[in-house]
């Protein structure tokens, strides 16, 4: 506490005022000797649906855009990749998934040839999962993969805070020709305990807002398609 007294000329009940409104927000965790940022854990599919819904709904359209009659796609387990099955419900494809939602919405869309990756379900994120699947994946050949992500760094590539989902992940983007990520403006600059893929396997990236700078220059020197949905 003394170094931020020093670092910003306060008084120690400013920092301490200050640190609780940042735990108070998520921000921020205090641990031992002082606070440390929050970084993103395994939040229950629920919780996170509430989230920027109507930006997950522009990025899904967004995203559905991009699938045409007849393409073999991947929708990976996400709040906002789920968004994508009312812009996808009226189109031929056939579609592979582990989220468990996905796979209930489409039940009645007999133009929908629906593969599920199996496994168990994990309840909290509404996904399949399993080592197995793994390597049923390793069979297939998927046209475009659309990605959810836990949070997003440069620094950390794409990551997820489940291990056996990363692998899933990590298994989809290596057989996908091309593949997409659909993340909302609050997952730049967090990362979660597994990273599944490097920035340089994301051919589109798609969100609500900018991001910054280093993203958008990162974005520009390695052929990375950068969307923004309010643009």
């Amino acid at each position: 506490m003394d170094e931020l007294v020093q670092k910003f000329n306060v008084s120690k009940n400013t920092i301490r005022r200050d640190i609780q409104e940042l735990v108070e927000r998520g921000d921020f965790k205090k641990v031992y000797g002082g606070v440390a940022v929050n970084h993103a854990t395994l939040v229950s599919f629920n919780d996170r649906q509430t989230r920027h819904q109507l930006e997950k709904k522009q990025i899904a359209k967004i995203a559905a855009g991009y699938v045409a009659d007849g393409d073999i796609i991947f929708i990976d387990s996400g709040t906002t990749t789920v968004e994508m099955f009312p812009f996808l419900k009226t189109k031929h494809l056939t579609i592979m998934t582990n989220n468990l939602d996905f796979i209930n919405q489409a039940l009645p869309f007999e133009n929908l040839n629906v593969f599920s990756t199996g496994g168990v379900l994990e309840r909290k994120t509404k996904s399949f999962v399993s080592h197995k699947s793994t390597e049923a994946l390793q069979a297939y050949n998927i046209n475009k993969a659309f990605m959810a992500a836990t949070g997003v760094s440069l620094s950390n590539g794409v990551t997820n805070s489940s291990p056996l989902e990363s692998e899933i992940k990590r298994t989809v983007v290596a057989r996908s020709s091309k593949v997409f990520l659909l993340v909302d403006h609050d997952k730049f600059d967090k990362y979660a305990l597994m990273t599944y893929c490097g920035m340089g396997k994301i051919d589109y990236l798609i969100t609500d807002q900018p991001p910054g700078k280093d993203y958008q220059d990162y974005a520009k020197a390695n052929d990375l398609h950068l969307i923004i949905t309010n643009q």
